[in-house]
Parts: structure tokens; C-alpha cells; sequence
């Protein structure tokens, strides 16, 4: 019997998040980088607040537009500070302009998607974990992009970010193999 993997349990944004998005490779490098953002913006938080707020975030960071949040200044900084739609955190905030900054110089030079995915030579690694105990929180490869990306100026981005990020945005298959997602998302990383 196949059976979703456990974390996302009965919410339904949850359910829907675990069912449509996490783990389908996404090559976009904007939503990318607005996928980076949040889950940066998660950091010691679950991530349900986040799914939760996502609509808001996008209109406060003006759909994340790197090329729009890169020019933001103090004020802007005051001003998200005092929405309550997303988390307040100024560091998380301030991170997000720099981490703009970073993503469009990345961007210029090579492309955003392309060297996210050069890491995993463009083709998803396909784990097959039967317990969620047996998923890892970090990996080598996750410590070796944080690295990178904190040299490139990116900031709330450490190993165990980067490698829920791996996981959202389909670089890595960790979805259970008794999870019906497990193959459906196998196929979407396969090179046609």
C-alpha cells in the first residue's frame, strides 16, 4: 500500500504543497531563488508558518523580483518590518536584498538555475529512503552549495537550508518509495 510521506500529515496546504510542488524539479531561476528566500525565511520555524504566508511574502517582496528587491534600502527594511503578514525578522530581511544582489550577479555570469544544477550535473539524485528517519537533514554536497553560496554573498543559507531547498526544488528525491509521489517525481527528473 502506498502511503504519502508522513511530515505533511492532514493539512491541506500541506498535503497540497507535498503533492504538487516539493520535489518536482524546478529549473525557473527566479522561483529558485524566491524558493531559497523561503526557506531561509523558515530558519527555526516550520515550514507550515511559511506555506501559510507565502501569498503575503509575494506581495511584500514584490513577487520576488531580485532586479526590484536588489535596489531596496532602509526604508523598505522599516516598511516589511511592520507587515504582519510575513516573518519580521530584520536579518532575514536584510539578507533577502543582499541575497538578490548575489542571485543577479550569479545570474549575469552563468545563470542562476544552471549553476544551482551543475552541482547535480543537471539530473535530480534519486534516493530511495523507507523511513523518514533515514533522510538526512544535511549532506556533503549541501555543506559544499552553502559554502559556495555564502562566498557568492548570500547569507541564511547554512547546509541544512540548502539541502531542504535540494529537497523542494527537486535537485534531490527524498520522497519515501512507499509515497506515490516517490516515481512520479523519478520521471519528471529523468533527461528526455
Amino acid at each position: 500500500m502506498s502511503e504519502r510521506c508522513d511530515w505533511c500529515g492532514d493539512d491541506p496546504i500541506y498535503v497540497a504543497y507535498h503533492d504538487e510542488e516539493w520535489g518536482v524539479p524546478e529549473h525557473d531561476p527566479r522561483a529558485l531563488w524566491e524558493k531559497l528566500i523561503l526557506d531561509g525565511f523558515q530558519a527555526g520555524l516550520s515550514w507550515i508558518t511559511i506555506l501559510r504566508k507565502r501569498e503575503n511574502f509575494r506581495i511584500a517582496f514584490q513577487g520576488f523580483q531580485p532586479e526590484i528587491v536588489a535596489k531596496w534600502g532602509e526604508g523598505d527594511v522599516v516598511r516589511l518590518l511592520s507587515d504582519t503578514g510575513i516573518v519580521r525578522s530584520r536579518a532575514k530581511i536584510e539578507a533577502t536584498i543582499g541575497n538578490a544582489r548575489a542571485y543577479l550577479a550569479i545570474e549575469e555570469s552563468e545563470g542562476f538555475a544552471r549553476y544551482l544544477w551543475s552541482y547535480v550535473d543537471g539530473c535530480p539524485l534519486q534516493n530511495r529512503f523507507t523511513s523518514m528517519s533515514d533522510v538526512p537533514a544535511s549532506t556533503p554536497l549541501s555543506e559544499q552549495i552553502s559554502k559556495d553560496l555564502k562566498k557568492a554573498g548570500f547569507r541564511f543559507c547554512g547546509p541544512t537550508i540548502t539541502y531542504a531547498f535540494m529537497q523542494a526544488v527537486g535537485m534531490v528525491n527524498d520522497h519515501l518509495v512507499t509515497c506515490p509521489a516517490h516515481d512520479r517525481v523519478a520521471k519528471l527528473g529523468r533527461s528526455p
